[in-house]
């Protein structure tokens, strides 16, 4: 890949970056939402112009990979025609935003994060992985969620405009919350903050606007597999899914639509919940408690395999289990309870009591009993 570098930042559909299966190019579905028709031309488009497998990652995105470099730009003109990339490449640059995944058609969510996508232009340059979080529904779903600049709702049911980082945040009126999300980015921008990168790393004081003391409402649990108020849930191991199983998931003739979530699981507006092959339908299922990178071949910079690994062990860790393939730590939801990291080929294990430097894959095996 002579025109991609393989870089640590988040790529973009115009800025792919090169992994060792190929390009990722990352699609951002406008409100998390994508229609039968867009999920359909997504599919195929995986399948054309990559290997035909979709990743879902913590931002409620989806990743086409294996894409060649030579067949990328007939790739993106096929997404800008399904409405799922900006035609303008500065837009979609700025359009990272993370919403609650249940909203209602002219709900707050859904109003704020319209009109924040409407106003893109107005954002100024910011650091590729700054971005917005709206969780503006009666119960926030978000809390564990980055993103730098939020509109939440508080404890006593108003919205807050809060700073990444900041506990408390500012009460904001209806229907000025983007005027004050754009305020923000452009105060970051000016004072020093794409220095620090984030806005958790960014100890300036606020501007007297943006300083308040309101908490935000206590969050709900995130999702689990099953019957949604807007359809059904199912959960996908390790984020990723291939083309041809996306496509049956909206093949039931009842289903409307596709939402995504930033907890590895993916919404289908109206259909009926069921087993289904490949998805995790159990809540109690092992797999919904694991992060795994893609590891050896598929990522350049690891030295190990990583989730047939993680498949074998999980259902003997009570926590949550972390595989990385390297020391980058990639894939990782939150804190593990066991973490295996690879190292030269083999696997430095931490948690659990069972601290162990350099591990081949059957002494894994062994000492958690899956063997």
């Amino acid at each position: 890949m002579s025109g991609f570098a393989i870089r640590g930042w988040c790529p973009d559909a115009w800025h792919p970056m090169a992994a060792g299966d190929g390009l990722l190019v990352r699609v951002r579905p406008r409100l998390g939402r994508l229609n039968r028709k867009q999920v359909l031309g997504l599919c195929d488009a995986a399948l054309t112009f990559g290997n035909g497998l979709i990743d879902l990652t913590r931002r409620g995105n989806f990743q086409l990979r294996g894409v060649s470099e030579a067949e990328w730009p007939a790739l993106i003109v096929r997404l800008v025609e399904l409405e799922l990339v900006e035609a303008d490449p500065v837009h979609e640059k700025k359009r990272n935003l993370l919403v609650a995944p249940i909203w209602q058609e002219a709900d707050d969510t859904a109003r704020i994060a319209a009109e924040l996508i409407a106003r893109l232009g107005e954002l100024p340059e910011l650091p590729g992985k700054v971005g917005f979080v709206i969780d503006a529904g009666a119960v926030p779903v978000l809390p564990g969620e980055a993103g730098d600049f939020r509109i939440e709702r508080a404890a006593g049911g108003s919205l807050i405009l809060r700073a990444q980082g900041r506990t408390a945040g500012a009460e904001v009126t209806a229907g000025a919350e983007v005027d004050r999300l754009i305020a923000m980015a452009r105060w970051f921008a000016e004072n020093g903050g794409p220095e620090a990168g984030r806005m958790s790393r960014f100890t300036a004081e606020l501007p007297e606007w943006a300083q308040g003391s309101l908490l935000p409402a206590r969050g709900s649990c995130p999702l689990q597999p099953g019957p949604t108020s807007t359809g059904a849930a199912w959960g996908v191991p390790f984020g990723q899914i291939s083309a041809l199983a996306l496509a049956r998931l909206i093949s039931d003739p009842a289903a409307t639509a596709l939402r995504t979530t930033p907890w590895r699981l993916l919404i289908v507006e109206g259909a009926a919940f069921a087993p289904v092959e490949g998805l995790v339908d159990d809540p109690a299922d092992p797999l919904l408690r694991v992060d795994a990178c893609p590891g050896a071949p598929s990522c350049p910079q690891a030295s190990v395999e990583t989730r047939a690994l993680a498949r074998r062990i999980a259902p003997q860790v009570t926590g949550r289990l972390h595989v990385s393939g390297c020391a980058k730590r990639c894939a990782a939801t939150g804190r593990a309870d066991v973490t295996l990291i690879g190292r030269e080929g083999r696997y430095d294990l931490s948690g659990e009591g069972r601290e162990r430097l350099a591990l081949g894959r059957d002494e894994v095996l062994a000492l958690f009993g899956a063997g």
